[in-house]
């Protein structure tokens, strides 16, 4: 079948409810409700909370009973009133191909025949996966077919990330993928980007806390991204083992400041050359991924390491590529509650709920 469970969206389909945003990572659960008017989007509620220890390895959802008491604990705290979210699979769990279909298949002829072929590219047994389909257009490899974009993944995925949402109360309504979510997001960033993106090659860094999507815009479309073990927490593990604190201490000390003075000489700028390193090899990786490879006129550097003072300036000096710290809620308004609860400050690590929430408007 298309879809699974039938009543949900994934990846393709479109909602016309409210929907909220829904970050789940190894470090937190943030989620935000956006509204429009016009061509202007608002921040409606926002609220992020801890993810317990054992709850999420590495984007994998381990316990949704407790992932879902953190999600109810942040929906308390944001007031937000939709009980609609939308959540991401990582693209590690997902397998995307494009294939070809003779170009007069339309509707269920062409599901049918999807349907028929998935099995050739998706490297489980079939009834262990769900996945979906988009038609892309005319195909350059001939001109009898359309390009149709197949994704799957293995079903317990979505349905570890349906019991997470609902157990706090939520209807999981799209179950997308972090690399869709994140294009989707970028169009909030193109006040940064040079000539708002169209014609440029733009590299997007988005830090997590235990791993990093180095991702390749050009004309405002992914065309590469790569996923790689590095993140503020192994800053946080370092501030830990330097100074004997604890891991929530360590955190708190790493945001809010107060370490000793050997703190950036002998802890954070080894942190921020292996992270400039980490971004040298994504470069490479990307330029040797395939004929053709422009090399990236602008970095924008998300998530929570943006926010170490100095880092794209570092990344700048030493890639040789311009590198500025992106803001997806730059041009937003913010509501008076969402502000207050710090948003603005969490601003450059809301790319994926970001890009989950403007599903609410496909």
């Amino acid at each position: 079948m298309k879809f699974f469970p039938p009543q949900i969206a994934w990846p393709f389909g479109s909602q016309s409810v409210p929907l909220i945003g829904l970050d789940i990572t190894t470090s937190s659960v943030k989620l935000i409700e956006l509204s429009r008017d016009g061509d202007e989007y608002r921040v409606e509620s926002y609220a992020a909370e801890a993810t317990p220890h054992a709850g999420v390895s590495e984007k994998a959802i381990l316990d949704p009973m407790v992932v879902g008491e953190a999600i109810e604990r942040a929906i308390r705290r944001s007031g937000v009133r939709s009980k609609y979210a939308a959540v991401a699979i990582s693209s590690d769990a997902a397998i995307t191909k494009v294939i070809q279909m003779p170009k007069d298949l339309q509707g269920r002829d062409l599901e049918a025949q999807v349907a028929l072929q998935a099995d050739q590219y998706i490297p489980f047994p079939m009834e262990e996966v769900s996945y979906d389909y988009e038609v892309m257009g005319p195909s350059d490899k001939d001109p009898g077919s359309q390009d149709v974009l197949l994704v799957a993944t293995r079903t317990e995925n979505i349905e570890l990330r349906q019991a997470a949402v609902a157990a706090a109360g939520l209807t999981a309504k799209i179950v997308d993928v972090e690399a869709f979510t994140l294009e989707r997001a970028c169009q909030l960033m193109t006040h940064q980007m040079l000539d708002g993106g169209l014609g440029r090659t733009i590299a997007v860094l988005d830090f997590g806390a235990s791993s990093t999507t180095f991702s390749v815009l050009r004309n405002l479309r992914v065309i590469y991204t790569r996923d790689f073990a590095f993140g503020g927490q192994q800053l946080t593990e370092e501030i830990m083992r330097t100074y004997g604190l604890s891991m929530e201490d360590a955190g708190r000390a790493k945001k809010e400041g107060g370490l000793p003075a050997n703190y950036q000489p002998e802890v954070l700028d080894p942190f921020i050359d292996d992270m400039t390193s980490q971004v040298s090899r994504s470069l490479q990786f990307y330029l040797a991924s395939g004929s053709g490879r422009e090399q990236p006129e602008q970095i924008l550097v998300c998530g929570g390491c943006a926010n170490i003072a100095g880092v794209p300036e570092v990344i700048t000096s030493r890639v040789g590529i311009p590198a500025e710290r992106g803001d997806p809620l730059g041009q937003m308004k913010i509501s008076a509650r969402a502000k207050a609860l710090g948003v603005h400050r969490d601003s450059t690590a809301l790319l994926t709920a970001c890009g989950l929430a403007l599903r609410s408007f496909d």
